[in-house]
């Protein structure tokens, strides 16, 4: 499902018009992003966890080469899904 498949169907199970449901939907990303840029954790009840994890560096080593490269240190936005939404995707969608 690409972007316009997915906000005509919110849109449709929302009442709202597509052009409504797509700002929506745009003002929740950018908020969304602000929150992780402060490095805040979004909870979605029955959907999953969103957190900024902190990769430390490592060393890794070029197999072509020999050569040992120093990889730095970054952040990463991770999700953890809901043990709700994991079973039904295990169980193919079925409740």
């Amino acid at each position: 499902m690409n972007n316009k498949q997915f906000i005509t169907e919110l849109a449709k199970r929302m009442g709202y018009s597509t052009q409504e449901t797509q700002q929506n939907v745009y003002q929740l990303i950018d908020a969304m992003g602000d929150s992780f840029q402060e490095g805040n954790t979004i909870s979605v009840l029955n959907f999953g966890i969103f957190e900024v994890k902190k990769r430390m560096e490592r060393i890794i080593v070029n197999p072509t080469t020999g050569q040992r490269l120093l990889i730095p240190p970054k952040l990463m936005l991770s999700f953890r899904i809901s043990q709700t939404w994991k079973e039904k995707i295990k169980n193919g969608g079925a409740e």
